[in-house]
């Protein structure tokens, strides 16, 4: 890359000769034109092979980096999801066993309701067999 000062000093280079064409033109001297036009052909042909050298170099590194930055990306969401699979192999696993947990102490919860039940049931029979046998004491025998 050329220094700052040699740039300046081509663009002052190019501003006199744009001056000159401008000049040409106004005493329209077609010769002189001509000239110019030609050296003007060859320093945009220049130009352009020149950015076109740039430009292939940009894009070549360009490429390279980008290639690089992929395959570091790839590796770590690669180990990102590794890290997931796991992690959720363990809250699966978790997750079982806790559904398992619940599971029983739903079973025992309505074991304990079922004899509960059952308790309060016979409580009621017994219950019923009293009362009857109250009513049945208070029933006149004829």
């Amino acid at each position: 890359m050329k220094k700052l000062s040699e740039q300046l000093s081509d663009l002052s280079d190019r501003a006199k000769k744009t001056e000159d064409v401008v000049d040409a033109a106004k005493t329209k001297n077609r010769e002189r034109l001509q000239a110019q036009k030609a050296q003007l052909q060859t320093a945009v042909s220049t130009e352009q092979t020149r950015i076109d050298e740039r430009a292939t170099k940009a894009q070549a590194d360009a490429h390279s980096k980008w290639h690089d930055l992929r395959t570091a990306m790839d590796s770590h969401f690669a180990e990102l999801r590794t890290k997931g699979e796991e992690h959720k192999a363990e809250r699966d696993l978790k997750r079982a066993e806790q559904r398992a947990d619940d599971a029983e102490l739903d079973a025992a919860d309505a074991i304990d309701f079922a004899i509960y039940a059952l308790d309060y049931a016979e409580y009621a029979i017994v219950d019923a067999t009293i009362a009857r046998a109250d009513a049945d004491d208070l029933t006149p025998t004829s």
